[in-house]
């Protein structure tokens, strides 16, 4: 079983369709947790960051009260920015062993699931967290990090054929890590 937790902007379609298709082909089912409404101007304001983070925790409890946790062979959540931190939360909430894709984690991620299976990927331009609050977070955790050079947020760089051979690289190593 595989669920996606995405951020609280617009989601990477290149990167969550790609990471879709290949947990697919590993074998996972794949649930989508849609949640949302969030306000505007989170970045740098940390009441409206821990607003957004409990209403996305809460709309996943709603979202996936139905999911019959105990059939699954394995649980993998990926997710992007803040949706790391609500998937974090949730798998510590309902006690679940979890694997974890985290596309631009937060420094708050690692307050959840420290001694998560994951893996992360952060773009050394992240406006939204800081190249040392990630290596670090990681490094005490021992979660394997992918740092992609110059990209953002999102994990883009501006320039389309280097994002090209970023995202390349990343699946691959998420495909690998899989």
């Amino acid at each position: 079983m595989q669920l996606y937790f995405r951020g609280s902007g617009t989601m990477w379609i290149s990167r969550f369709c790609i990471g879709k298709m290949l947990a697919r082909k590993n074998g996972y089912e794949i649930i989508e947790v849609p949640y949302g409404n969030f306000k505007k101007g989170i970045k740098g304001n940390a009441e409206k960051m821990k607003e957004a983070f409990e209403s996305a925790l809460e709309q996943s409890e709603k979202l996936l009260a139905d999911v019959r946790w105990e059939d699954a062979e394995e649980i993998l959540f990926i997710s992007k920015s803040i949706g790391t931190i609500v998937a974090g939360a949730f798998a510590q909430q309902k006690s679940l062993r979890v694997r974890h894709v985290w596309f631009t984690p937060l420094k708050e991620t690692f307050l959840f699931d420290g001694s998560a299976d994951a893996i992360a990927f952060h773009g050394t331009a992240d406006p939204w967290a800081s190249d040392e609050d990630i290596e670090e977070g990681c490094r005490q955790n021992g979660i394997p990090l992918t740092e992609i050079p110059g990209a953002n947020h999102s994990l883009e760089t501006g320039d389309a054929l280097t994002d090209l051979a970023n995202l390349t690289k990343v699946m691959e190593a998420v495909s690998s890590w899989l």
